[in-house]
């Protein structure tokens, strides 16, 4: 399986939501055929751990992304609270983008 690289210019859409008290930027790039390429994290303090943490996670997914993960299988994989949601950021951020109502 080879790695698809996006084009430098394509389409994105950015949007803001709260997980567990924080701010959280979110910016999903797409493909030229419509599909999520890739994703960017970002905490509402810079360079904090957790906007460092939550980058690397949504660097490594996008990467996922371009070798052919689907963001259902990635949304899928993340761990779970006992309700079936999302226990991280990067969860909370797949499970939005994997729900076309949502984005």
């Amino acid at each position: 399986m080879s790695r698809e690289r996006l084009p430098n210019r394509r389409p994105s859409e950015t949007q803001e939501f709260e997980r567990d008290g924080i701010r959280i930027t979110l910016t999903v790039g797409y493909r030229p055929n419509g599909e999520v390429g890739e994703i960017f994290l970002n905490a509402d303090r810079s360079d904090s751990m957790l906007d460092v943490l939550m980058s690397d996670a949504a660097i490594i997914a996008s990467i996922a992304l371009q070798y052919g993960v689907s963001i259902r299988q990635l949304a899928h994989a993340i761990k779970r609270d006992r309700f079936g949601i999302a226990s991280s950021p990067i969860g909370a951020a797949l499970d939005r983008i994997s729900s076309p109502e949502v984005l």
